[in-house]
């Protein structure tokens, strides 16, 4: 893509959704000052770089800001309650990721962090903005799923990978209780420097895999959770590459795959969590996860080569054309 259609997708973007575009111009810049942060601050925050967290904060609000707004271009329906969703989501996102860095600038923790009063506030704000955003994905889901698409399967696409997005950000709940140490803590009547956390088996900050942090010893919540939120942007891919060199026409009788491949990355973000939950590390799966993950190939594959040319259900061409 040149240069002159990047700033025709950018003109159409702010044109569908002006504040999720701007905060995913914003984002980017964030992003680029947390990497110049990576370079020249040299503190530690949990075992990682302290712009680490900003960075891959920065990114993922970017993508994301990006995505929905892009996702407007389909969406006609309640134009005025959209665009008010709209406003909401850019303005969570941007208190999110503020309170990310001032966190990161102040040599500390954000996310679960109860040290002291001050953390504790910003990280309950940072609970409400969460919510307050995981309650927005709902609205611009459910306008999915109201909207008529001329080309039924690319909407079940875009349907599905942000019905997928929605869960995976509602599973990050499973981070937020205390554990058992920090519930023998609260019990003894102290105050737990922490509440909650990504890590299982551990405390949060040991080692790592390069590059994004995630536990290289113990479970991590944070991998299901980042694949599950990023199936906004990679079913929608999937489906875009089935469909190359397709006609539209074929689309209602082609749809039937992407419901095979949401069941599928559904299935995939549900071992990662078993995985994550049994304090397994992503790098060092026993042998029951291994057997889970061989058996989700193999079914994957089967309902694809099955699926790839099965008719669309009768009531989904119904309700999506």
């Amino acid at each position: 893509m040149d240069i002159v259609n990047i700033a025709n997708e950018i003109r159409r973007a702010w044109t569908d959704s002006a504040p999720l575009t701007a905060t995913c111009i914003v984002m980017l810049g964030a992003f680029l000052a947390a990497c110049v942060g990576i370079l020249v601050d040299d503190r530690i925050i949990t075992g990682v770089p302290a712009w680490l967290k900003p960075a891959k904060f920065g990114i993922s609000t970017a993508i994301f800001a990006g995505t929905v707004a892009w996702l407007y271009r389909y969406i006609t329906v309640w134009p005025r309650f959209m665009r008010a969703i709209g406003w909401l989501l850019a303005a969570v996102l941007i208190i999110e990721v503020a309170i990310i860095d001032i966190q990161a600038a102040r040599g500390t923790t954000s996310h679960f962090n109860n040290a002291t009063p001050l953390d504790s506030t910003l990280f309950r704000i940072m609970g409400t903005a969460i919510g307050l955003l995981l309650l927005g994905s709902i609205a611009v889901l459910v306008a999915l799923f109201r909207q008529k698409f001329a080309d039924a399967e690319w909407g079940w696409w875009l349907r599905l990978g942000m019905l997928i997005s929605v869960i995976g950000a509602a599973a990050g709940g499973f981070m937020l209780g205390p554990t058992s140490e920090q519930m023998e803590t609260i019990r003894a009547g102290q105050r737990p420097l922490a509440v909650g956390g990504h890590t299982v088996g551990a405390p949060d900050g040991g080692p790592g895999i390069a590059g994004v942090g995630w536990s290289s010893e113990h479970g991590d919540l944070r991998i299901p959770h980042f694949f599950g939120l990023h199936a906004a942007q990679i079913l929608p891919f999937l489906g875009w590459l089935t469909r190359r060199g397709r006609h539209v026409a074929q689309s209602g009788r082609r749809a039937g795959l992407a419901f095979a491949v949401a069941a599928s990355y559904i299935a995939f973000i549900g071992i990662l969590t078993w995985q994550a939950l049994q304090g397994q590390s992503i790098v060092n799966p026993d042998g029951g996860i291994m057997l889970a993950f061989g058996l989700w190939a193999v079914a994957t594959a089967s309902a694809i080569l099955v699926l790839r040319s099965a008719p669309m259900p009768a009531h989904l061409l119904t309700t999506s054309k």
